[in-house]
């Protein structure tokens, strides 16, 4: 039995060597062994002396730091994508592994939670480790007597990337768990035991301390990549100021301003950690760091991007498509402020349709992802209001049939049967949703009057295994460039993962200035920046000629709720709408309710086209606003205290 310890420590690596040995000394000697709360103890000391000798090995420490920015392009584990109500699987989910589809079905916990960014466990890195890492990189960089060979305006420019990622991971843990602890330096690896058991802090302190660590780096950073061939990917002074401007925004919303709910959560000492006065500042606040972040990426070369093609000539109506498109998945484009390199791109391959029937042995794709049917009636008519709002067009009868004319065939087949709900749309509704009866223009395609076709009844191509669970495809994240091969492949090409775009930053921009002040001219105008691009009129000349609520955008609570749907659409599964509606305080309304689409089983489309319910999703609110902190944590460390109603 020793000697089986023995030689599994001898393959342990040897970063975590005395951390290693001394729990092999708890295993062969009995001494009791407890795990530090949140990873404040560094247990790398060995190694230190050797990873800040040279900039070649300092650099590699950093991107050590860069390593636990979460997977974002994974919906398997990104609870923005699966965690809501836009996106939902078969059950159980055959294929892939989705934890954080979990918290959508209701299953989150406090013995072994999922997505736990605390601990690094069910699907998350360990955000502590990685602030813990952050912290040994800035105190070894900062001292000029080590890495002589780093020069000073280089020396500069790591401090701030490392200054932002652990801002960063700080945010991270903010938006799901609400009041933290906040970890500034390391302890000493001989700190006693209470000086471990850290207690979580102020809302307001956290948001103060991140905000105040995202203006430090942004001193040091490069307004953008300076070096494309070698830094795509790394911090720029536009990230740091926009993710700020994220931060800013989540704080000054409803979850987090004045929020009745938490008026009596306090810690064990009687330190209230939410703060029950709502403050309009936090919003001009937040506008003025939005304005901060949107000058800087104007004078950056940062841009809403638009399609061009010099390989295939198509029509207006493909190219707005592929605006929509291709501002979230084409490579390194006009728009991206912050893009993830390091991701595997998965949902592609969950989500892309076997559109091409020249390879009909195909079997290597596995659609298993799909848009709810919800999503599907959140997006405008082809007049820009929402279908319950247009005076024009009668969508009170979604699932009746109609056939697509010629006029409709860059968005539909010609002489095709689909449901109601498929016609009349706006472009983004068409660039974001695969389903049966679309077309699907690829750039292997010869042109967009001869492309692919999704016919996803069974008995047909598409069909049953190759068509996920609700009917609906998330078209806008796979990918022009990709393609079926022979053989069972499909060639993908991975992108940066948008962590943040443009469109974004200006939806952040309107909706604080609009809390702040209420609508106005400047509102308007990065909302119709953000519309223009995707070939819709103005909010006001839109609502005006179309909505049977014409005065709706004069009003602050009605360009909110233009605003909040303009987000969702826009932003829609980039795992955005599931965190907006927590700090807007509406996922007790928009998570509660069934899951709907398509039957996919059918091939009569009269039967296809029924809704059907697959889950009947609960919100459990105040409760479910705020994620729970592991169990055995509570138990460790009884300084803290957990999340209301866990």
């Amino acid at each position: 039995m020793v000697y089986k310890l023995l030689k599994e420590f001898s393959y342990m690596n040897f970063k975590n060597i005395n951390t290693k040995i001394f729990c092999l000394s708890v295993i062969l000697f009995g001494i009791s062994c407890k795990k530090a709360f949140l990873d404040v103890v560094p247990d790398n000391v060995a190694t230190l002396s050797n990873a800040f000798t040279s900039a070649n090995e300092a650099e590699k420490y950093l991107f050590t730091c860069y390593d636990y920015m979460p997977n974002d392009a994974d919906a398997q584990v990104n609870p923005g994508m699966t965690a809501g109500d836009e996106i939902w699987c078969e059950y159980p989910d055959i294929r892939i592994s989705n934890r954080s589809w979990r918290i959508a079905r209701g299953l989150q916990n406090v013995t072994s939670p999922y997505i736990n960014y605390m601990e690094g466990e069910n699907g998350a890195p360990s955000m502590y480790k990685a602030i813990r890492d952050c912290n040994i990189f800035l105190e070894n960089v900062a001292d000029k007597n080590k890495i002589r060979d780093l020069a000073p305006d280089m020396r500069d420019r790591w401090i701030g990337e490392a200054t932002f990622l652990k801002a960063y991971y700080h945010f991270v843990l903010l938006r799901a768990y609400g009041p933290i602890p906040i970890i500034d330096k390391n302890l000493p690896i001989n700190a006693p035991i209470e000086q471990t058991r850290v207690k979580r802090q102020p809302v307001d302190s956290v948001v103060n301390y991140i905000a105040n660590l995202l203006d430090k780096a942004a001193t040091t950073l490069p307004p953008t990549v300076r070096n494309k061939a070698t830094e795509l990917g790394r911090v720029t002074k536009a990230i740091a100021l926009s993710v700020k401007a994220r931060l800013l925004v989540t704080a000054a919303s409803p979850l987090f301003n004045g929020n009745p709910d938490y008026a009596n959560f306090k810690d064990r000492e009687g330190v209230q950690l939410f703060n029950p006065t709502f403050s309009t500042e936090k919003w001009k606040r937040a506008a003025s760091a939005c304005k901060a972040a949107v000058d800087l990426c104007d004078t950056s070369g940062i841009h809403l991007y638009t399609f061009t093609s010099t390989s295939v000539a198509v029509s207006p109506t493909t190219a707005v498509q592929m605006n929509i498109r291709n501002a979230t998945s084409e490579k390194w484009n006009s728009e991206l402020i912050w893009g993830l390199a390091r991701n595997d791109n998965s949902i592609q391959y969950y989500t892309a349709p076997h559109f091409d029937p020249t390879n009909a042995t195909n079997t290597g794709g596995f659609p298993t992802l799909g848009p709810t049917l919800k999503m599907a009636q959140l997006f405008y008519t082809k007049n820009g209001v929402p279908i319950n709002e247009d005076k024009t067009l009668d969508f009170s009868s979604i699932a009746s049939l109609r056939v697509a004319t010629h006029e409709e065939r860059f968005n539909l087949i010609e002489n095709y049967t689909t449901a109601r709900i498929n016609f009349d749309r706006e472009p983004r509704f068409y660039g974001a949703l695969g389903f049966d009866g679309c077309t699907w223009f690829m750039a292997s395609s010869s042109s967009d009057e001869n492309t692919w076709n999704m016919q996803c009844r069974v008995g047909q191509f598409g069909s049953a295994i190759s068509t996920p669970v609700t009917g609906y495809f998330i078209k806008k994240v796979v990918n022009w460039h990709d393609e079926w091969v022979s053989g069972g492949g499909f060639n993908m090409t991975n992108y940066a993962w948008p962590e943040m775009r443009l469109a974004d930053l200006y939806l952040l921009y309107a909706e604080a200035l609009n809390e702040a002040n209420g609508p106005g001219a400047e509102v308007y105008n990065y909302v119709n920046k953000v519309r223009a691009r995707a070939g819709l009129g103005t909010v006001e000349s839109s609502w005006t000629n179309y909505s049977n609520s014409p005065s709706k955008y004069t009003s602050k609570d009605g360009m909110r709720s233009i605003i909040q749907q303009e987000r969702s659409i826009e932003l829609s599964f980039e795992g955005q709408r599931y965190w907006d509606m927590l700090r807007w305080k509406t996922a007790a309304q928009e998570i509660n309710g069934n899951v709907k689409g398509w039957d996919r089983t059918q091939d009569d489309p009269a039967l296809y086209y029924r809704p059907i319910t697959f889950f009947t999703q609960r919100f459990q609110a105040p409760r479910d606003y705020l994620w729970p902190i592991k169990e055995d944590d509570l138990l460790n460390n009884q300084n803290l205290v957990q999340n209301p109603g866990w």
